[in-house]
């Protein structure tokens, strides 16, 4: 029994420009995008980004069995193509001091424009339906998933520093960018924060959605991250635990954009398909909290493990995206959810049901086990005494309680506007403007990992992944790699008119412990590429 296993993290942001809302989103987005190869050529060796391969994508294999139809998905579902700026939305001879765009529907190709790249740590990012995503390189455990995912939002603030300083300095066209780490605009848009993990492909899907769906249900008693307003638009007043759970509305399925489904079933492994089935969860928050997005990764490893063992709880919720929004809904948590043995039980109730199962499962544990189950068991027992109780902890506990404060000040109804801003506030990724930020700066919300281990990690690769090769490979021979993906890196030989594709579709070979020292110890590219495939 272990919460160790190969994991990742994708989280996109929303994006806003104050005072200029006809600014086009993709072309706002693009600029983030771009402006990070700015910065990432002055500290790169030999080059500066690396361009995305899209030809091992395949986002509509369905893990049921079948492939969707391409002329039947939604244009959101094609992601092995590149995206596309609208007509108005750069001088593609002058893109850094193109002016902002008005709308446009028609697409245009705009390859001067940074749209989609791999970083020197591994990682992605790129504009994904008009946010900028950032994309973390694979890890093993909790703890390293935290990590990486933190890194992606110090990449944020670098770029928002730097467009800032160029502001400052008179550059013209240089729009004024706000990014939240946040899942909805409030305006009945959404959009993720998905999480991925590795897990055997003999394990049949129907064990795993039945396993999960309870699971997911009401993982947001520990990792939601609260949200001001119930309803897709949040017309409704309230105070609700979850950013996303009003805009699932089924059970199973493909789509991640329309017709949100509790269990995503995209087959799309991006490793040994015979070997390995990527789950790609949609469900979950962003978060800033600390120690929820550490129990978010550790407990859904933990319940996949119980899955595959064939030790997870038997249980089934009546009518489970109902119950979904029901448990975001109940801050008291006290609510009852019918199950079909006809038992009913809490939203705690369940979450107890899982970690028991995990706790009785363990024979060794390992640190980052151990951890998240005492982590586990501690926010359980302290969500029973009431959210004040967990509000150093659980990120929708520590928003609230910093709401209930100002609604008692200043006799604010839920409905109130200043309460929507305060939440939209909450989520800015500045350290000295988002509330989050502040609140951990002075100790109201707990860290687990310092600041300098995930500033490490904005350069430096997992070092136990195939995402070390990757990064590694970048950061040193940056300016010979046409391209890179998760399963691959493409370099074109200074000497040869070709290119030399490595492929890398298992996650645990590429690591440091592998290939460190064929790195240190050919500095020419070719050289090191004949040590690694032998032909030297």
């Amino acid at each position: 029994m272990t919460a160790n296993r190969v994991m990742g993290a994708e989280t996109e942001y929303g994006i806003h420009a104050p005072g200029q809302s006809g600014l086009n989103a993709t072309w706002l987005s693009a600029q983030v995008v771009h402006g990070y190869a700015r910065l990432s050529s002055e500290h790169a060796v030999g080059g500066a980004e690396t361009p995305w391969d899209y030809s091992d994508e395949s986002p509509l294999a369905d893990a049921r069995g079948w492939t969707m139809p391409r002329a039947s998905a939604h244009p959101s579902q094609l992601t092995d193509q590149p995206a596309v700026l609208t007509a108005a939305a750069v001088a593609l001879s002058d893109w850094d001091s193109a002016e902002g765009p008005l709308d446009s529907s028609d697409p245009v190709d705009a390859p001067a424009a940074v749209m989609n790249m791999v970083l020197g740590n591994g990682a992605r990012l790129y504009v994904d339906h008009a946010h900028p995503e950032y994309s973390s390189p694979e890890v093993t455990n909790p703890e390293d998933a935290l990590i990486w995912d933190f890194a992606g939002d110090v990449v944020a603030r670098q770029v928002l520093a730097d467009l800032a300083a160029r502001r400052a300095a008179g550059e013209e066209g240089v729009p004024d960018i706000q990014l939240y780490k946040n899942n909805t605009d409030s305006k009945s848009a959404s959009y993720g924060s998905h999480e991925n993990y590795l897990m055997p492909r003999q394990v049949p899907f129907g064990r795993i959605v039945s396993g999960l769906t309870p699971f997911f249900v009401t993982r947001q008693l520990i990792c939601g991250a609260g949200r001001v307003g119930l309803g897709q638009d949040a017309s409704t007043p309230g105070f609700q635990l979850s950013q996303r759970a009003d805009f699932f509305e089924a059970e199973v399925g493909l789509e991640t954009t329309i017709r949100r489904p509790i269990i995503n079933t995209r087959d799309e492994p991006h490793a040994l398909a015979d070997k390995y089935r990527r789950l790609h969860v949609i469900i979950g928050d962003a978060n800033l909290s600390q120690v929820s997005h550490y129990l978010k990764f550790g407990t859904t490893a933990l319940v996949l493990d119980l899955i595959e063992r064939g030790l997870a709880p038997e249980l089934e919720i009546w009518e489970p995206v109902e119950a979904l929004r029901a448990v975001s809904h109940d801050v008291s948590l006290t609510r009852l959810y019918r199950l079909i043995d006809g038992r009913r039980v809490t939203a705690l109730d369940i979450q107890w049901m899982y970690l028991e199962a995990a706790q009785e499962a363990v024979q060794t544990s390992d640190r980052h086990t151990s951890t998240v189950l005492a982590r586990w068991e501690e926010v359980l027992n302290g969500l029973a005494k009431g959210p004040e109780a967990v509000s150093g902890q659980v990120e929708w506990a520590a928003k609230l309680g910093l709401l209930d404060q100002y609604r008692e000040r200043d006799g604010l109804a839920w409905d109130d506007a200043r309460l929507a801003l305060i939440d939209l506030q909450w989520a800015d990724i500045r350290l000295d403007k988002g509330l989050a930020n502040r609140l951990q700066a002075r100790g109201r919300l707990e860290k687990l990992v310092s600041q300098s281990r995930i500033d490490a990690a904005v350069q430096a690769p997992p070092e136990d992944t195939r995402a070390y090769f990757r990064g590694e490979s970048i950061r040193r021979f940056g300016a010979q790699i046409v391209g890179a993906s998760w399963d691959s890196v493409i370099f074109q030989l200074p000497s040869q008119k070709r290119l030399q594709k490595v492929p890398t579709r298992e996650p645990l070979r590429g690591t440091k412990a592998l290939i460190g020292e064929l790195f240190e110890a050919h500095q020419d590219v070719e050289d090191f590429l004949g040590a690694l495939l032998g032909e030297h």
